[in-house]
C-alpha cells in the first residue's frame, strides 16, 4: 500500500474476490482503523473472519454492509458463533448497519432448521442505513447512498478527521448516484466484475471501463479497483480504466494497506 499520513484513516484489504470467493482471496471485506474509532469492517462475505483476525478482535468492530448478496454478508453467521461461544466473550452487543432486511438475512442463513429464523438481537445490534444522513464513529463520518444493483445497495462515502475522503461504491450498475458519491474524493473503491460489452445487462456491476469513467467524471484522486471475480481479467479491467482515468489506477489484493 502508499504510506501516508500515520495519523489518518487506513485501510486494509481483508477480501477483495468479486461475487464468489478466488484462490488468493476471500470475497468482499475491508477493514478501516483511525484514531480514537472503533475498528470498522465495511462487507463481511466469505472468508472475512478468518483474514480479520491478523489484523483486530472480531468481538470488536463494527460492520458496515453495503447489501445482502451472499458475497458480501454470508461470514456473518460466523460472528455470530465468535461473540456466542468464544471463552472470553466480547461484551455487549456488535453493532451492524445495513439494508432493510438484515436480521433476516442473517438470522435465516444462521438458523439451526430449514424454515427458522435465529434471533440475532442478543449478539448484534442492527441499525438500517437513511440514505444521506451521516453516521459517526468516532474520528470517521459515513454516508450511505442507493446504488444500480438489484436488492437494496449502498456506496459509502467516509470522511476523515483531516477531511480525506474515501468512497466505496459497493456492488452498482452506472448511475448518476455513484458519480455524486464519489465526487472529489480522494480514494475510489470501485468494483470492476467485468470487461466492457455492449452486451452486460444494466444495473448490475461495472466494467473496467465505467470504473475509469467513474472516477474521471468524480474528479477523484486515485482509483482502486476491486470486486474482480476470479474468472475476470484483473490486467484488462485495469488497462480498461486506464483507458478512461489519466490518474492512478491499482487493482488491489487481499492484505494491501491503504493509508488513505
Amino acid at each position: 500500500g502508499r504510506r501516508g499520513s500515520m495519523t489518518g484513516m487506513r485501510m486494509t484489504v481483508l477480501g477483495c474476490s468479486g461475487s464468489v470467493t478466488g484462490p488468493d482471496s476471500p470475497a468482499s471485506g475491508y477493514l478501516l482503523t483511525a484514531p480514537g474509532t472503533p475498528p470498522l469492517v465495511i462487507d463481511f462475505g466469505p472468508g472475512v473472519l478468518g483474514a480479520l483476525q491478523r489484523y483486530a478482535d472480531p468481538g470488536e468492530v463494527t460492520i458496515l454492509l453495503s447489501h445482502l448478496h451472499a458475497d458480501h454478508c454470508l461470514d456473518m453467521p460466523g460472528l455470530l458463533v465468535w461473540r456466542r461461544y468464544h471463552p472470553n466473550p466480547p461484551v455487549g452487543r456488535a453493532l451492524v448497519y445495513g439494508p432493510t432486511d438484515t436480521a433476516c438475512r442473517i438470522g435465516v442463513s444462521s438458523a439451526e432448521c430449514a424454515g427458522e429464523m435465529d434471533d440475532i438481537s442478543d449478539t448484534i445490534d442492527v441499525r438500517l442505513w437513511a440514505e444521506n444522513e451521516p453516521v459517526t464513529f468516532g474520528e470517521l463520518s459515513v454516508v450511505a447512498r442507493r446504488m444500480n444493483h438489484p436488492p437494496e445497495a449502498y456506496g459509502f462515502r467516509i470522511t476523515g478527521a483531516d477531511g480525506r475522503v474515501l468512497v466505496y461504491t459497493g456492488d452498482t450498475g452506472m448511475c448518476d448516484n455513484v458519480v455524486e458519491l464519489a465526487r472529489g474524493a480522494d480514494v475510489l473503491l470501485s468494483e470492476a466484475s467485468w470487461t466492457d460489452s455492449p452486451d452486460r445487462p444494466e444495473g448490475v456491476h461495472l466494467s473496467g471501463k465505467e470504473a475509469g469513467r467513474v472516477a474521471a467524471l468524480a474528479g477523484v484522486k486515485e482509483l482502486l479497483l476491486t470486486h474482480i471475480p476470479p474468472w475476470t481479467s484483473r490486467e484488462d479491467v485495469i488497462a480498461e480504466a486506464k483507458s478512461e482515468f489519466s490518474g492512478p489506477v491499482h487493482a488491489v489484493s487481499a492484505g494491501s494497506v491503504y493509508d488513505i
